[in-house]
Order: structure tokens, then sequence, then C-alpha cells
């Protein structure tokens, strides 16, 4: 089974895990690195409910409860 986890390297190569990994015997592993820095001010429950919120926000009766807010064309 392979799996993705997220980690940052520091400048000295030391690899972070972000999560914390058990595993039945030694594996192999890929680390890809990244062009850009680790997100530190993303907050995990924002992540975590985004999906559930976006299918509330994006009916059309919020599109209509809100439209007096949206800008003259």
């Amino acid at each position: 089974m392979l799996r993705t986890i997220k980690a940052v390297i520091d400048p000295l190569g030391n690899v972070h895990l972000q999560e914390s990994v058990r595993l039945p015997e030694e594996r192999a592993a890929l680390v890809t690195i990244l062009d850009e820095g680790p997100i530190q001010s993303l907050s995990e429950t924002a992540v975590l409910s985004e999906q559930a919120l976006a299918e509330d926000w994006n009916r059309s009766e919020e599109d209509t409860a809100w439209s007096h807010l949206q800008s003259a064309q």
C-alpha cells in the first residue's frame, strides 16, 4: 500500500514527518522536495471542514440570500 505523508526537511536534510507512522517492518520511501516552503499558518480545522462547508455554501439558496451584496454589473 502506498501512502503519502506530509513532512518538512530542514536545511541540514533532516526529515520531520507531520504525523506518526507505524510500520510492521522497514520500508523504502521516496522523498519529493517541493519548491514552496511548509504551510505554517493554515488551520487544520479549516482544511478538514472545507469540503463539508462547500456543500452548504455552493447551494443556489446561498447565492440568492447573499446576492444583494454582490456589486452591480
